[in-house]
């Protein structure tokens, strides 16, 4: 079975939503979270990378989640495209 190897994090004020592929590129996650079942998640996961935009409350996310061994990085706004855009 494929394990996630990065995952795509968009940070809101009550949801979060999730976007995790293998190392093939197959989507495997594409969910919704509230704040506080985001580490739950990502504790049941292997470590990989994450990437989501840098703004106030990324820092914190970023942090908690280097603690459990994930890669995090942090891009700014300008680099970021919703995935539904074409």
């Amino acid at each position: 079975m494929s394990e996630l190897a990065t995952v795509g994090i968009d940070l809101a004020k009550s949801v979060i939503q999730i976007h995790g592929v293998d190392e093939s590129g197959r989507v495997l996650v594409r969910r919704q979270l509230r704040r506080s079942q985001l580490l739950a998640f990502f504790e049941k996961h292997p470590r990989c990378l994450i990437g989501m935009e840098a703004c106030a409350g990324s820092h914190d996310w970023g942090r908690r989640l280097r603690e459990m061994g994930h890669d995090v990085r942090l891009m700014p706004p300008s680099y970021v495209k919703p995935f539904g855009a074409p």
